[in-house]
Order: C-alpha cells, then sequence, then structure tokens
C-alpha cells in the first residue's frame, strides 16, 4: 500500500512481455483500416437526393462507381484522428530534419489565413474584389525585397524548386537577350540539393560539378578551373547544405560576373541568416525563398509552399508576369509589359501564386519585426551548435573547426565496428518519440546525419534530444545490436523491405 492508501502496481519489465491485442490497438492507439478497407458501401453521411442529368454530350466519359465506403460524421472524424495520432509532428516534439526546417508554426498565422475575404479568395474574381489581397502582396515583396537587398521579386513560384525554374528561365532570357545563347553550363558544387542539377538540366542546361574542400566548402581553384565563356550561372547553397557559411561568397560571386555568367544561390537555409545578411550584398543575381521554411509553415506532405525569386538589377527585367502594379483604378496584376526582353520568358503558371502562403509569411514578418527576424536567424544557429556541441563527444563531426551555421552535420565513423548503420540508429530514434534526422544527405558525407533544431525549440527540449541520442549512441557502441535492427519496435507499422518495395512494388490498391 502506498502512503494514501491505494495498492502500489508492481513494477513490470514490458520489454520482457510477449503481448498483442485482440484487435491491433496499442494502448490507446486505437487500430485503423485504410480508407478503402472500410467495408459498409451501402450508405453516406450526407443525403442527396437522386438527379437525373442528361449526359448524352459526354460521349459515353461517365465516372464509374469509385468503390469507397460510406462514412458517417464521426467516423470520418475518428479516421483522420486515428491517422494522426500515428504521425509524428512539429506540435509534438522536435522535429530534426536537417535542411527541412521543420519550425512551429504560430497559430496567429493560421488565424489570418482563414480570414473572410483571403481564407476564401477564388482567383477568378474580379480584380476590383480583390484589393486587400493585392495590397498583401505587394507589401509582402516589399520586405523580401528588404530583407534580400534585391530590387526585383517574383512571387508566382510555389515551392523551392519552382523558384530554381524561375531563376534559371530568367538567366536563359537574359543571356538570350544579349545575343549569348552559347552560355549552356551551369556549375553546381557537390554538395548542392538535388533540384539545383535537375532544375537546370531540364531547363537544357549542362550541369559541372564543383568540387568540395576538406572543411566542407567550394573549392576556389576547381571552381577558376571550370569558368569559361560557355558558362551561364553558378546554383549555390549559403549556407550550404553541410550547415557551413560559404566565407568566400564574395571571391565566388566575382569570380561568376567576370565571366559573365550569373549567381544563382539556392535560397533553402535563408532561415540561418535572415535579418543579419542580405543576399544581395555578397552578389547574388537571382534567389528564391522557401517562405514555408524560412518564413515558418512547416512544410511536407505535398504543401502547399510558396517559392518566390528575388532578382538582381541585372536580372529585374527578366521577371515573369504578372506582377502586382498600381493602375489607375487601384493595384492589378499587370499581364502585359512592352519590354521585348519579356517574351523570351512570359509566366509561370496559370495563377498568381499560394495566398495562404503569402498570408502567413506575412503574418509572421510583422509580428517578429526587424529586430525579431535577427534574433530567428542567431537562436537557429545557437540551437544547431548547442547539438553540435553536446553530441560530438559521442558522434563524429566531419567538420569541426568552427561553428556551423543552422543545421548540425554528424557522419557514422563513430559506428564503424558496432554493427548498427545509420539508418538503423535513426529508426531506433522512432521508439524514443522522435522523427528520425536527414539520413544519408548531404552526399558527400558517409553516412550522413542531419540535424536542424531550428529556433523554436527550447533548451529542455533540445536537452530531451540529446539526452536520447546520447543513450542510443551508448547503446550502440556496448554492442546492443538487437536495440537497432529491429527498429522501430513500438511504432504502428514496422520497418519496410525497401528491397523487396523497390524490386516488386505494388503500384495500385486491390
Amino acid at each position: 500500500m502506498n502512503s494514501v492508501g491505494r495498492p502500489t502496481a508492481p513494477s513490470i519489465d514490458v520489454e520482457t512481455i510477449s503481448f498483442k491485442s485482440l484487435l491491433g490497438g496499442r494502448g490507446l492507439l486505437q487500430s485503423e483500416k485504410l480508407i478503402f478497407e472500410w467495408d459498409d458501401y451501402s450508405r453516406t453521411g450526407v443525403d442527396f437526393a437522386d438527379i437525373a442529368i442528361d449526359t448524352s454530350d459526354l460521349d459515353g466519359l461517365i465516372r464509374d462507381d469509385l468503390s469507397l465506403p460510406g462514412l458517417t460524421e464521426p467516423e470520418a472524424v475518428r479516421h483522420y484522428v486515428r491517422l494522426s495520432q500515428k504521425n509524428h509532428a512539429i506540435d509534438l516534439a522536435l522535429y530534426p530534419l536537417g535542411s527541412c526546417t521543420m519550425k512551429h508554426n504560430p497559430r496567429l498565422n493560421e488565424k489570418m489565413a482563414r480570414l473572410p475575404g483571403l481564407g476564401d479568395i477564388h482567383p477568378l474574381q474580379p480584380v476590383s474584389t480583390v484589393q486587400g489581397a493585392l495590397r498583401l502582396m505587394d507589401s509582402l515583396a516589399h520586405w523580401l525585397k528588404t530583407l534580400t537587398g534585391m530590387p526585383a521579386v517574383a512571387l508566382t513560384p510555389k515551392a523551392g524548386a519552382n523558384g530554381e525554374l524561375c531563376g534559371l528561365l530568367a538567366i536563359k532570357a537574359a543571356h538570350e537577350a544579349k545575343g549569348q545563347g552559347h552560355r549552356r553550363t551551369v556549375l553546381v558544387p557537390s554538395s548542392a540539393h538535388g533540384t539545383n542539377p535537375a532544375t537546370a538540366a531540364f531547363v537544357g542546361y549542362t550541369v559541372r560539378e564543383i568540387a568540395q574542400t576538406a572543411d566542407g566548402r567550394v573549392d576556389i581553384e576547381d571552381l577558376k578551373a571550370k569558368i569559361d565563356d560557355g558558362i551561364a550561372a553558378i546554383m549555390l547553397t549559403n549556407p550550404n547544405t553541410c550547415g557551413l557559411f560559404e566565407r568566400d561568397i564574395i571571391a565566388i560571386a566575382d569570380l561568376i560576373h567576370a565571366a559573365g555568367a550569373y549567381f544563382y544561390c539556392d535560397g533553402a537555409n535563408f532561415n540561418a541568416i535572415v535579418g543579419r545578411v542580405r543576399p544581395g550584398d555578397l552578389g547574388v543575381d537571382a534567389m528564391h525563398i522557401n517562405l514555408h521554411k524560412t518564413f515558418s509553415t512547416p512544410h511536407g506532405g505535398g504543401g502547399p509552399g510558396a517559392g518566390p525569386v528575388v532578382l538582381s538589377e541585372a536580372l529585374a527585367a527578366y521577371a515573369p508576369r504578372p506582377w502586382v502594379v498600381a493602375g489607375e483604378g487601384g493595384l492589378v496584376l499587370e499581364e502585359h509589359g512592352e519590354d521585348a526582353s519579356q517574351a523570351n520568358f512570359g509566366r509561370m503558371c496559370a495563377f498568381h501564386g499560394q495566398m495562404g502562403m503569402y498570408i502567413r509569411a506575412l503574418t509572421y514578418m510583422l509580428s517578429h519585426g526587424s529586430d525579431g527576424l535577427r534574433q530567428v536567424a542567431e537562436d537557429a544557429v545557437l540551437n544547431a551548435n548547442y547539438i553540435k556541441a553536446s553530441l560530438s563527444d559521442v558522434m563524429s563531426v566531419p567538420f569541426p573547426d568552427g561553428p556551423c551555421m543552422h543545421e548540425a552535420l554528424f557522419d557514422d565513423r563513430w559506428l564503424e565496428g558496432s554493427g548498427v548503420t545509420t539508418l538503423d540508429f535513426a529508426k531506433a530514434m522512432i521508439d524514443e518519440g522522435f522523427h528520425p534526422m536527414t539520413m544519408y544527405f548531404p552526399l558527400v558525407v558517409h553516412g550522413a546525419m542531419l540535424i536542424e533544431p531550428t529556433e523554436t525549440e527550447s533548451k529542455a527540449e533540445l536537452d530531451r534530444f540529446v539526452a536520447v541520442l546520447k543513450a542510443l549512441a551508448e547503446a550502440a557502441l556496448a554492442g546492443d545490436v538487437n536495440r537497432f535492427k529491429g527498429a522501430p519496435y513500438l511504432a504502428p507499422a514496422k520497418r519496410l523491405d525497401e528491397t523487396r518495395a523497390a524490386r516488386q512494388p505494388r503500384l495500385t490498391y486491390s
């Protein structure tokens, strides 16, 4: 008995118990079928009257029965709540994906994005009815230009890779307008995001890789050796994908400009320098900004995203249409310019962008202010260096000299001889309640583990995360291989047979 007269529960070692619930649930976590596996197709949660439609003009293009089950409202709500309980979320714990900036999304942003007149806006509304939205876009454009020190911005691109496409199309148009269409090569560092060379190839450029120095930065001598009069641009991320600031960035820009080429900066890591460094001051000609990374909305799950591209004076004339300008009756979206060079590029997409992301980003900027945005970068860098310093005594660091920026990078040298791989270690993190960090990226680091804590994590949460990784590291080095090879043990779904999935994929549900 305890002090208040209640029976004391006996100590139980759950690791020694082989127990499976009768229906597949786990404690208060319900077992849940796929929506296709529900077996009641006879009902629906909404009553519709029978209607007769003349389909003679559809030439037989009639949708067949979708064979979807009917769900009542409680069943539909429970289905999605149960699915959400099987996912890790930024609202549950630290989300350590490196290069992804999974930080807290302030609820104020969501409240603003749902305001009447903005949350229900339609892209085909008359311009006279969306003056507030156009003013918001104009204000967002102003602050993006202010934060980057660039004179122009294209808001249209939907995400990072779409922004890369925008920037390279502007560069291509600029070269062709000057009669330099022969420039067909884009230089890309070996540590770049994979979308960089993919986008360059998509535009029709040849990609040449730039080597990396022993300390994780662009090899200037290799860059010099690969510059010629066929170079169109360099695509460089700063801070780079190893979590390091390219200290020779201005020298790189000078070399590229002297060769008649342009400097495209991948802005995926702008979160590390926002409010501290203006990319325009570094010689950047074009840079996309992931609004869904730098300005608060965690990305993933297919969207939504937005990747506006800021442009230097040299490229401003080649931005895609349309853009917001002041007209006689108010703000308008300018569709047709008199500048002939615009014919070399045109539109990026049917509509102008993602209004919800514009609202969230501007709300984030205005609620933080200039001093707050500066603190965003400072705290992001502080937290990443805290992670690096706290774990470097048990995990190996490929670039140990000096501080990192917004993300800490580890390799797998410390696991040699343990029988545990980077993948095993990451899977074991799931059993401890944390989403794995980014694995095996960047490719220039063997067995890479890339951790980005972001500025929104407290020291207490960082300490909890560090304690888990240290305990797992000690278990791996102590030879507790079974803990890792079968992990995750406690997740609703166990580890996939990735080899079989690749060789015998099931591409349709049956």
